[in-house]
């Protein structure tokens, strides 16, 4: 699948964002102001202007709009959800080559809200995806206690873990010690005497 790197950010920023949700992550991780800052700036998110609690309310509001396209139970309800996240984000395309990066396309009107801004980025990110008929690579991490998100763009489509080192590696750890366990608790072949069975 042909990504391009604005569509790829893109997806990195609903991530991160969906990530930072209660049942992600057992707790909120975007409680306050300082923390929707932090989140700005972490995803280098451009045109952002003086953030206020409504700003915070509505990125809460959109994350889970957001998240139930990863969960939607088909192409067209996924569809259903990103044209009219897209729609009342009232997306303005327009190229730009702010701050040193090459020219690329801002789909968010300028001046707009935060949580419009996401909206109108993210939900033209989401669409290539579904355009391109790669909704299955919108993902929950498979670890039976991790309700994480992630956009798998591997290959093969192969990914199974929000991320490896951590859900990844625990499971295979815990599989692996299951296997000694049992290895370690089989019985015994016990030998046959010599002779016996003559």
């Amino acid at each position: 699948m042909l990504i391009t790197h604005d569509t790829e950010c893109a997806l990195g920023m609903l991530v991160d964002l969906l990530n930072t949700a209660p049942e992600a992550c057992g707790q909120e991780e975007l409680p306050d102001l300082p923390a929707l800052r932090d989140y700005v700036v972490r995803q280098e998110i451009s045109d952002v202007g003086t953030l206020d609690q409504a700003d915070l309310d509505a990125v809460h509001a959109l994350r889970d709009r957001l998240r139930s396209v990863f969960a939607a139970p088909s192409t067209q309800a996924a569809a259903d959800l990103v044209n009219a996240l897209v729609a009342a984000a009232g997306t303005t395309p327009r190229l730009t080559d702010h701050d040193g990066h090459d020219w690329h396309m801002h789909y968010f009107a300028p001046g707009a809200a935060l949580a419009d801004h996401i909206a109108a980025e993210g939900g033209m990110a989401l669409g290539f995806i579904l355009v391109a008929d790669e909704r299955e690579r919108l993902r929950q991490c498979e670890a039976p206690d991790c309700a994480r998100v992630f956009v798998d763009l591997s290959r093969n489509r192969s990914r199974r873990y929000c991320d490896s080192r951590t859900c990844g590696n625990r499971l295979h750890v815990a599989a692996y010690r299951a296997r000694q366990r049992s290895a370690a608790d089989a019985p015994v072949p016990v030998a046959a005497p010599a002779g016996a069975g003559r």
